[in-house]
């Protein structure tokens, strides 16, 4: 057994971070009008070197921006895409007893990734400062299907041509994020979560959503998407069931999508939730392919402060080895730590604490 030289890594981690201080306070001076743009930058291009440092510091091989000039996980890269328009709402996204603020993205015109989406120069920024290895983190095609609020039927006159409007665009991010020297890229999805969850699913079918086969319609949309992926490039996917504020959306385990989700989608990786019974049991991991793909396990959660135990957390590696071998598997937090600009409710302390576990277990296990 050896430790892992491309990634996913041994020790790795989803992306979003906990924003300091310094960052919050210029965000809301912004907002309020009191500082220009110019000026916000500044402290996101301070605070990302700095944070960047502490990632390297304590022994990651891959590292983040911690998406610190985002808002949202996802709303502020779909918002950026040619076509679609973000707009108030009048309810937010509910999670376990709190809702998130009320934005839903609306497809007005033609999809496409524009050669000046922001999050291009991110990467780049990130990158430059970084002597670990850089990886981006942008939402998947199959969350902006299933959070759509209006689709303009002129234009994507059913699901189909809908699927194929995102699948082009997403290839279109590939090829950009590429060129800019992204060679780790990630998709963020909390889609194939909510099929395994029934009251998500119902949920979306009040909302008009046509839920029939969306398992391998997602799939068929990926795979179109990552065959624009040159071959030194790795694209893994973060399955998650919900993060804001220490709460979350959906619970029930991976089964229902497995095998849909490990065997027929060609993502080099997977992030998998498994930090509490809400993520079931390993045995759907028995549908990855021997030898092909690497399994992330998030076993240490960001929910909370409390340190894991290691034992504790060697014992799960081992009990994941009955469905996966373990070189084809890797260890990292069970989630981002600040899917929102908010943050979970822990400390900074606490968040590297946790990332340290991940890299001292790593070595343990995999040196």
């Amino acid at each position: 057994m050896s430790m892992r030289t491309t990634p996913p890594f041994r020790s790795d981690e989803v992306g979003s971070l906990l924003r300091p201080a310094a960052l919050k306070e210029a965000r809301a001076k912004y907002a309020r009008g009191e500082i220009g743009a110019g000026a916000l930058k500044e402290v996101e291009d301070r605070e990302i070197a700095a944070v960047i440092k502490q990632q390297e510091a304590i022994g990651l091989k891959a590292v983040t921006d911690g998406e610190f000039r985002r808002a949202w996980w996802h709303f502020d890269f779909y918002g950026a895409l040619s076509g679609v328009e973000l707009r108030e709402v009048d309810s937010g996204i509910q999670f376990q007893g709190v809702q998130t603020k009320a934005q839903a993205p609306h497809i007005v015109g033609q999809l496409g990734f524009p050669g000046t989406h922001p999050m291009v120069e991110h990467f780049r920024f990130l990158k430059a400062h970084a002597n670990a290895t850089a990886k981006m983190t942008i939402p998947s095609p199959s969350v902006l299907y299933f959070r759509v609020a209006s689709v303009d039927k002129k234009l994507y006159p059913d699901r189909e041509a809908l699927f194929a409007g995102l699948a082009e665009t997403y290839r279109q991010a590939i090829r950009a994020f590429y060129d800019a020297g992204c060679r780790y890229l990630q998709f963020d999805d909390t889609a194939w979560a909510y099929l395994c969850s029934k009251d998500e699913m119902d949920k979306a079918k009040q909302r008009g959503t046509d839920v029939n086969g969306l398992a391998q319609a997602y799939a068929r949309t990926i795979n179109e998407a990552l065959a624009a992926k040159p071959d030194d490039m790795t694209i893994t996917t973060h399955i998650c069931r919900g993060n804001f504020r220490s709460t979350w959306i959906t619970s029930g385990g991976y089964e229902p999508v497995a095998e849909v989700l490990f065997g027929a989608t060609n993502y080099d990786g997977y992030f998998l939730e498994y930090d509490s019974d809400r993520a079931g049991g390993f045995e759907p991991l028995r549908f990855v392919p021997k030898g092909k793909k690497q399994i992330v396990l998030g076993l240490i959660t960001t929910k909370t402060g409390a340190l894991e135990k290691k034992d504790d957390i060697k014992r799960r590696i081992a009990e994941a080895e009955k469905y996966v071998a373990l070189d084809q598997q890797c260890l990292s937090p069970q989630c981002g730590f600040a899917s929102t600009e908010e943050g979970n409710i822990l400390g900074h302390d606490e968040q590297w604490a946790k990332l340290r576990l991940a890299v001292e277990i790593a070595r343990d296990v995999w040196a």
